[in-house]
């Protein structure tokens, strides 16, 4: 059924301001998918409009077409009155038209002001006028509140200090639409609200601003009006004031979504994983902040535990020294009262399922069909190969229907390619992988029923790293209720989260993460927000953090 907003006029002040963009009648076509169809919208000066939608609503889409990465195949838009030229990036900067993506596009080894400078000077200038750019850089710093040292090395700064640089070089640039895609994702709660208070600057000085988020709480409290896409077309338009967020959700999901209730854990079990004092060296990308520094933590059957922190502080190393991907430097890391291998392979045999961070360049293969990526963690298994390297297609194709069918994983079919699924649907493919055993009973003829490594079993030990990362509500009711229900089947679960919410949402112990030291495991009832924030911050120990939250 479609759900449109009641209509309802702005108030005379704000519908007196001009249009300064207007999207009329945009349609986009990938074959026979229509990504967009014929969405009109309108952004007033000083607004901020809220852009919703699930996975695949075509957002991405609307927005690629806007800054020229896309051409419509029907419809136009203009900018201040004048028509925009299609498919040309530049022409969409020229009209004052910015972007701050999600991951940050900034040179670590360069200084704030050399990023800000970056392409905008023409190659042909002999002498760079680098005083004449910082005296601009300081003065749109001063007129905007984003306080800024032009000369510090990009490296060196804090994720929100790194926001600040990229919402800097669009309105150096001279931007007066500023698109913010998700910009709260890899934020401490005080950094969140550092930003909310620049906007709400920005906007107070006629800037107009579209802000893309997957946070409800946020959309309400930042944004003016709200647009809600669904299977690309525009179904609901409303002011924020007065709107819910079961109304959004039920806007963008077309039907009631209800989050999963906290319950603590039925019953926790014995340690599944321990590891001690474990330090890891810097990773391959050479990226030194990335790694453990004497990490301590226990994983139990039938519990949940979250780890919190700012991203780049350890989560990244922690997760690959479980998925085997990454070796411990000094210190001890035991699965099941044995020495946790360093080899993907074994440790699925042994009962570790992976849900990674990033499911594009790590979760699937892109370009193997989904039948492919159901089985591909195991192969090895003789469910599903011969000798291990003979694919038993048949058997492999039943089982990735299977995971289709009890994770409702969406899409162009088995033989189509991993990529084209959405967002939602690939990580419900990789959860799918994860946590459904292939169906047989009993270990293989040949394979000590006493050894742990028997391939088919459900997981006994699940990391999931960021699993609901980018997801749309519907996507991340789903993934957290199959993470609690594999905790209450008795697994060991990790998570790894940037998002307070999922994490004091799922975990029974929570831990924070900073300079790769991890505080300790403490029930999620002795923090608040404020607490884990602070410690995120590296302000104090998450210890004392904890302890102040719970005095």
């Amino acid at each position: 059924m479609e759900v449109t907003a009641p209509s309802s006029p702005l108030p005379p002040e704000e519908g007196a301001r001009a249009t300064v963009l207007r999207l009329q009648g945009i349609t986009k076509r990938f074959g026979t998918l229509v990504a967009n169809d014929a969405v009109s919208l309108d952004l007033k000066s000083g607004e901020v409009l809220a852009l919703l939608g699930e996975n695949g609503a075509g957002k991405s889409t609307l927005m690629s077409i806007l800054f020229g990465h896309y051409v419509a195949d029907e419809g136009g838009i203009e900018v201040f009155g004048s028509p925009l030229p299609p498919g040309n990036p530049k022409a969409a900067l020229a009209a004052g038209v910015g972007m701050v993506h999600q991951h940050f596009t900034l040179a670590d080894n360069l200084s704030v002001l050399d990023n800000v400078m970056m392409g905008t000077e023409p190659l042909w200038r002999p002498v760079s006028r680098r005083a004449a750019a910082c005296e601009r850089l300081l003065d749109v710093a001063r007129r905007f509140g984003l306080p800024v040292q032009p000369d510090a090395l990009v490296g060196s700064l804090s994720v929100g200090e790194r926001q600040r640089v990229e919402i800097l070089k669009a309105l150096y640039r001279g931007a007066r639409i500023l698109i913010l895609d998700e910009p709260t994702a890899v934020l401490t709660p005080q950094e969140s609200e550092a930003l909310f208070a620049t906007l709400a600057q920005m906007v107070a000085q006629g800037l107009s601003v579209i802000f893309i988020s997957h946070k409800l709480d946020e959309v309400l409290r930042v944004s003016h009006r709200i647009a809600v896409l669904r299977g690309g077309k525009l179904v609901a338009e409303a002011r924020t004031a007065g709107t819910t967020q079961a109304q959004l959700a039920l806007w963008m999901v077309g039907h009631a979504v209800e989050a999963p209730q906290r319950r603590p854990a039925k019953s926790v079990g014995d340690a599944v994983c321990v590891l001690d004092r474990v330090s890891t060296a810097a990773s391959d990308k050479g990226d030194g902040r990335d790694r453990l520094r004497e990490v301590s933590l226990t994983l139990r059957a039938g519990e949940i535990t979250a780890i919190a922190g700012v991203s780049g502080n350890g989560q990244v190393a922690l997760a690959e020294l479980l998925c085997g991907t990454r070796r411990a430097a000094s210190g001890t890391a035991q699965l099941m009262g044995r020495a946790l291998p360093p080899s993907p392979a074994r440790l699925v045999q042994r009962g570790v399922a992976r849900i990674p961070e990033d499911r594009h360049a790590v979760g699937v293969v892109g370009d193997l069909p989904v039948w492919e990526n159901a089985v591909s963690e195991r192969l090895r298994s003789p469910v599903f190969s011969r000798w291990s390297w003979i694919v038993k297609r048949a058997a492999a194709r039943l089982h990735a229907r299977r995971i289709e069918k009890a994770f409702d994983v969406r899409g162009a079919g088995l033989m189509a390619p991993a990529r084209s699924l959405s967002g939602g649907n690939m990580q419900k493919l990789i959860l799918g992988r994860a946590l459904l055993a292939p169906e047989q009973p009993e270990p293989p003829p040949g394979l000590d029923k006493g050894d742990r490594k028997h391939p088919n079993r459900a997981p006994r030990l699940i990391v999931a790293h960021q699993p609901t990362w980018g997801l749309d509500i519907g996507a991340v009711a789903y993934v957290q209720q199959q993470l609690i229900a594999a905790r209450d089947a008795g697994a060991a679960v990790l998570v790894i989260s940037d998002d307070l919410d999922e994490v004091l949402a799922l975990g029974d112990r929570v831990a924070v993460m900073h300079g790769g030291h991890l505080g300790e495991a403490r029930p999620a009832a002795a923090w608040t927000r404020e607490a884990i924030g602070l410690a995120m911050a590296g302000a104090t120990s998450a210890s004392q953090a904890s302890k102040g939250a719970s005095s």
